[in-house]
């Protein structure tokens, strides 16, 4: 399949990244199917895409008067077959959790078209682990987006065990219709490139104020002076949810079973009373 037959595109999971997806595949023209099982994330997901794109007409990366036409473009349902039944392309960005995962490609396996490609936005867990709930492993593979999508404009893909040239070359060229450098991974690794750099910075980031080393402002001093960076380690943690970030951790600890891979406590204590960043209002910051 070439990026030209490529016109309907479905976003699986409508939270933090699927909107962000979703809004970019619109703004560049492509018909656009959001999926969620929850009613009020579907709804949140339409306003945040608004509040998106209307930031990104302030910065003049789209004029005003393609607004309109842009949301046109984006469709919202919580019917799973609805929103896959007639797609060209899937980019699944439900909660990193494999079995989750699993269970929905097999399901959209059943329902998608035959020549339908399946992708993952799994920021950990490779395509190799999900690729056999399909009948179609060669059209399957992670492509991991960064936030902000428009202001971070690269997309990582990597291939599972059989995916095709073909399919790898179709969402190459997709990721650049859509204004993206398209980055290889040139072999099949847990976390990609950025992850596994940043998972690299928030593991030590985190045992250092777990062993009594460093408050978390004074990590994000340092990181945000030595680096030159708007936003420290501690900061970048509350804003992705500090469950999500245990999630993540644990795809590493299940997969070394090093002692050193698992999450931290002053993680988990945080997750155990309900402080998960951005989203409750209080992390390692309010």
């Amino acid at each position: 399949m070439s990026t030209s037959s490529i016109k309907n595109v479905c976003i699986v999971g409508s939270g933090f990244m699927g909107s962000q997806i979703g809004l970019q595949c619109a703004v560049h023209g492509y018909h656009v199917l959001m999926h969620d099982a929850s009613e009020s994330a579907l709804q949140s997901c339409h306003d945040e895409q608004a509040a998106m794109l209307d930031e990104q007409i302030e910065t003049s990366v789209v004029s005003a008067d393609q607004r309109q036409a842009i949301l046109d473009r984006i469709q919202f349902t919580g019917s799973l077959s609805e929103a896959a039944s007639t797609t060209d392309l899937v980019f699944e960005a439900a909660r990193e959790d494999f079995v989750v995962k699993r269970d929905l490609f097999r399901t959209l396996d059943e329902i998608c078209p035959p020549h339908t490609i399946l992708a993952t936005n799994s920021s950990s867990l490779r395509v190799s682990r999900i690729e056999s709930a399909t009948n179609r492993p060669d059209k399957v593979l992670n492509t991991h987006f960064i936030q902000a999508v428009w202001k971070h404009p690269f997309v990582e893909l990597m291939r599972g065990t059989t995916t095709s040239d073909a399919t790898l070359e179709a969402v190459r060229e997709f990721a650049r219709s859509i204004g993206l450098i398209p980055i290889l991974v040139r072999r099949e690794v847990t976390g990609f490139i950025l992850a596994r750099v940043w998972r690299a910075v928030k593991k030590e980031a985190l045992h250092l104020v777990d062993s009594g080393v460093a408050t978390p402002e004074d990590v994000d001093r340092t990181w945000m002076i030595a680096m030159e960076a708007p936003l420290g380690p501690f900061v970048l943690m509350d804003r992705i949810g500090l469950d999500v970030i245990r999630d993540i951790e644990m795809v590493y600890y299940e997969e070394s079973g090093d002692e050193s891979d698992a999450p931290p406590k002053v993680l988990l204590d945080k997750i155990e009373k309900g402080e998960l960043g951005v989203k409750t209002g209080k992390g390692f910051y309010t």
